[in-house]
């Protein structure tokens, strides 16, 4: 059974990478530098989604709705087969299989829409349950998982330790995190829980344990749902979590190799 230590004020906690994922169940893209908001996630982060044809919906805006509601990792392993590249100073959105152009179009625009939506048919085929629609999130929400607007972080050494129990290397952007850190023991970022931490110029405070769910199964450089990580997370360490949410309580600049600091009261 896994046994959390405590986490010394001494200890160096860096920021390792930082990473947006503009389209829900898309290529994560990395980023140097980013600016927190109060109760925001990181810019675009989970801006837009597909919808599934059965998702009832008539608008290209949308509140959040739960995961089921979109085409994503946890059924659609076919979505890690593309990569995706979203410039977000022209809203343009640009679809690769195999190193070649696939799709292109401002999905700003409902033209730019309607043709990433026109791919994602033809390509997934009968696993949209009808025609796909491409919807953004209300200003200042999101359509992550969670219900609210989060900073997602991970301790790269947890990682590391549930590679031991696997017995195979493991990419972290299958737990497709916001913030991956080093510098603490294994899992011992669940300690941070209740407390407000310091990271760049923002402040954060840490609220709740990440359960995971079957989508870290899918390898995101192949497609393959070659493992799964949450029987191996339970059979190794008693629960299926990987990573803490944060939510941001005052703004301001996050950088690489930026430390974390566990504000004292």
């Amino acid at each position: 059974m896994l046994k959390v230590v405590a986490i010394s004020f001494l200890m160096s906690i860096k920021v390792k990478k930082i990473y947006r994922y503009p389209i829900k169940g898309l290529t994560a893209e990395s980023m140097s530098s980013t600016v927190l908001k109060p109760a925001q996630s990181i810019m675009s982060d989970r801006r837009f989604a597909l919808t599934l044809g059965t998702t009832p919906n008539t608008s290209p805006m949308t509140e959040w709705m739960p995961k089921t509601a979109f085409l994503s990792l946890m059924k659609h392993e076919k979505l890690a087969k593309l990569r995706a590249h979203f410039d977000d100073k022209i809203g343009i959105l640009s679809i690769e299989r195999s190193g070649k152009l696939v799709a292109k179009g401002n999905i700003t625009s409902p033209i730019g829409r309607a043709l990433i939506e026109d791919f994602f048919s033809a390509y997934m085929g009968e696993e949209t349950q009808g025609r796909p629609k491409l919807v953004e999130c209300e200003h200042n929400s999101t359509l992550s998982d969670h219900d609210k607007p989060v900073i997602s972080i991970i301790n790269l050494s947890s990682i590391k330790d549930l590679e031991r129990v696997t017995l195979s290397g493991i990419n972290p952007i299958r737990f497709r995190a916001n913030i991956y850190v080093d510098g603490i023991e294994p899992w011992t970022e669940f300690n941070l829980v209740g407390k407000n931490i310091k990271l760049g110029s923002a402040s954060l405070k840490i609220t709740k344990r990440i359960d995971r769910c079957p989508a870290i199964n899918v390898d995101p450089d192949t497609g393959d749902r070659n493992l799964n990580l949450p029987k191996d997370l339970k059979r190794g360490f008693g629960h299926i979590d990987m990573g803490i949410y944060a939510v941001v309580t005052k703004g301001g600049n996050i950088n690489i190799n930026d430390t974390l600091k566990i504000e004292k009261k």
